[in-house]
């Protein structure tokens, strides 16, 4: 084994710069070979994927759970496009990952060589920064320039392109000895100047009634800690977007879930809704004020007056003219709690007790609205679902979910236990199929601690190959099936769009307990309510993979806003 400061070959010096930034597994399928061979002889783990687009999310899994960048390799031609969907919900979602993609031989490079493409272009859309790296002696700078391109302000992924030639030459030593570790994130931890968090300070001091909506850069901060000390010193109700659930313990009396789109009939949203209409201050943190996590921007009065926090200057202004507070979101809410200290509370006690009982009485009122839906009827409902797996969750419980309904549940219905709880969605575009794949990198991160994955049956038959890397792997993770023999959100969106839908909405019955026990899975097919604690209480003990295929009710849907007139003349 060749020592960092001999010589060695590019695919040598990029495996011992990975692990200097504290890399200790790559997603990839063995190739780039040369980058592989180099990062396993020195104890960096690859996790082999099946299929070429799982691997980067995967890696996105692993970096949101972690703290640390995910990195994920691809060989040219269909491997490298593959990477694209994966990394434009790293963008979206603001999710670290280094993706390095094997390119062409430099000699090779434009003779319609075999898998050649213009990969510089293929990754400018869904990436923060892509580079070519050509010579070799600058291969350390290019692989720090990634890794800082990645966790610096508003993290996201990067792509380092590397022809197969220059991964087999000698590199000499380079001049400038580089020490620095910068695999984890956030990076740098900036905040606004003292002059704006005084003005903010201010504003929710005196507020008649302020309100906090709370997205994903919390947890992306790790500054859920610091929001949970603002609530409570400032007595401010907190809801959360989507992406941001968690953020908050929902038990606390100042929290109030999370809105977003669901406020159908039988939601949270229904009644909490009224918090942020009424609000003459909001305070927004970490949230890219999205169309799903603002109900298509009109819950918030535009007499408002609108703070912003986020990391992207560029977010701030983006929907709703804000004051600006550009920076960290765990070190400027800690600016903001010492500024609020030197201010007048008075105000924010005085309200807090009827705050307090007001939202007590929305979850109350929610309680009861969904109660005739954790009866024992078959087809099951998703919510006595969601019922029997709340009461086994911990705090330490990481809750992921695919796009499309099985978030909607998982947000609408599940309740935080904890400030900084992680529930892992792939809101950032919503890709079907993506909730395994998300949870096997989430439970890589933290393999002590469990994790639970919701899948639609049409979402699963994107990733299902990946139960055999589960099993290969050993990482023991409980699926949740909820098979309801339709693709349920296209049905009932068409439904209210145009009064039919589609034929390729309805599939042929799929035994997906035997998919998994074919790849060496336990598995169990539940028609029995009753029989859904037990078998959830097995699968979180985390002794082994679990696959519960529940048969669920093709007529639920989660209380979204675009079903609320048909919910009510229901």
């Amino acid at each position: 084994m060749t020592r960092p400061n001999e010589m060695q070959t590019v695919a040598e010096r990029i495996a011992h710069s990975l692990k200097r930034h504290d890399v200790s597994m790559i997603f990839a399928q063995s190739l780039p070979s040369a980058i592989i061979l180099a990062a396993e002889a020195i104890g960096i783990r690859q996790i082999a994927y099946r299929q070429e687009n799982m691997g980067g999310t995967m890696a996105d899994g692993y970096a949101r759970r972690s703290g640390k960048v995910g990195v994920v390799a691809a060989q040219n031609g269909p491997a490298a496009t593959l990477l694209v969907p994966p990394l434009a919900e790293a963008l979206k979602a603001s999710v670290p990952i280094v993706a390095l993609v094997q390119d062409v031989e430099r000699d090779q490079a434009d003779r319609n060589a075999f898998q050649e493409l213009d990969q510089l272009a293929l990754f400018q859309s869904c990436t923060k920064w892509v580079r070519k790296v050509i010579v070799s002696e600058r291969i350390d700078d290019y692989v720090d320039a990634a890794f800082t391109a990645s966790v610096s302000g508003r993290p996201g992924p990067v792509a380092l392109l590397l022809p197969a030639d220059l991964l087999r030459e000698k590199a000499a030593v380079p001049p400038l000895h580089r020490a620095a570790s910068l695999g984890r994130w956030p990076l740098d931890r900036t905040r606004p100047a003292d002059s704006e968090i005084g003005r903010a300070a201010a504003l929710i001091a005196t507020a008649r009634a302020p309100v906090v909506i709370a997205g994903g850069g919390v947890h992306a901060s790790d500054a859920a800690q610091a929001l949970a000390k603002l609530q409570e010193e400032a007595n401010l109700p907190i809801l959360t977007t989507n992406m941001g659930k968690g953020a908050v313990d929902e038990h606390h009396p100042l929290s109030a879930g999370v809105l977003g789109a669901l406020v159908g009939p039988r939601s949270l949203g229904r009644h909490t809704l009224p918090l942020v209409q009424e609000a003459d201050v909001v305070l927004l943190v970490g949230t890219r004020t999205n169309q799903n996590g603002t109900d298509s921007w009109r819950q918030i009065d535009p007499a408002s007056t609108v703070i912003h926090i986020d990391v992207d200057p560029c977010e701030i202004g983006r929907t709703y003219e804000a004051v600006r507070l550009a920076g960290d979101a765990a070190e400027t809410i800690d600016a903001l709690r010492a500024a609020l200290g030197m201010c007048d509370l008075s105000k924010r006690h005085a309200a807090r007790a009827e705050l307090v009982g007001r939202i007590a009485n929305c979850w109350s009122m929610f309680d009861a609205d969904r109660q005739a839906s954790h009866s024992s009827g078959t087809p099951i409902r998703p919510e006595r679902i969601m019922r029997e797996l709340q009461s086994q969750l911990t705090s330490n419980t990481t809750v992921v979910a695919d796009a499309s309904y099985s978030s909607m549940w998982v947000a609408g219905q599940l309740r935080s236990l904890s400030a900084g709880m992680r529930f892992l969605t792939p809101r950032g575009l919503a890709g079907l199929g993506w909730g395994l794949p998300l949870a096997l990198g989430a439970k890589l991160a933290e393999p002590d601690k469990p994790v639970v994955v919701l899948v639609g049956d049409g979402g699963f038959a994107h990733s299902w190959a990946e139960i055999e890397t589960m099993v290969r792997s050993n990482i023991p993770v409980l699926i949740i099936v909820l098979n309801n023999g339709i693709l349920g959100f296209q049905r009932d969106a068409e439904m209210v769009k145009f009064g039919r839908f589609t034929s390729a909405c309805h599939f042929v019955d799929v035994d997906h307990s035997q998919v998994a026990t074919a790849c060496g899975c336990p598995a169990v097919r539940v028609k029995d309510p009753e029989a859904l604690a037990q078998h959830i209480r097995t699968g979180l003990s985390g002794k082994a993979p679990l696959l519960i295929e529940v048969l669920t009710d093709p007529e639920a849907h989660p209380p979204l806003s675009l079903f609320a007139a048909m919910d009510e003349a229901a």
